[in-house]
């Protein structure tokens, strides 16, 4: 897939939609993609009385804009509150915790889910 053009992704047009079968308690506005015939993935997330629990399954960056998240993983809990970020590497079961955060993330691979993905 051909790359898509540099653009400006307006805060005002993010459109928040659930994020797997945790849609009640995390949404996200993605930014870019596959789609764009990009490996890095990238969006902001909103998670509203969260915890549930995940293994991470590309490398992944949160950046806390709002409200704190805790990240609590096999060896450690980890708590960002605003401008902190946590590192997450591929593999990392975590659980992630929060009462009203807004966060930005990046991932990569970002064809993690797909089937015939040969990184990651």
């Amino acid at each position: 897939m051909k790359p898509s053009k540099p653009r400006v992704m307006e805060w005002a047009k993010s459109t928040f939609q659930p994020r797997f079968e945790h849609g009640d308690q995390a949404q996200a506005a993605h930014l870019c993609g596959t789609d764009d015939g990009s490996k890095l993935g990238a969006g902001f997330g909103r998670l509203t009385k969260a915890s549930f629990e995940w293994t991470v399954q590309y490398d992944e960056i949160i950046l806390v804009l709002e409200g704190e998240v805790t990240a609590i993983t096999e060896t450690e809990t980890l708590k960002a509150g605003p401008r902190d970020t946590i590192w997450l590497p591929a593999g990392t079961r975590v659980t992630y915790q929060a009462e009203d955060a807004l966060i930005f993330y990046a991932i990569q691979p970002a064809d993690w889910a797909q089937p015939d993905s040969t990184e990651g």
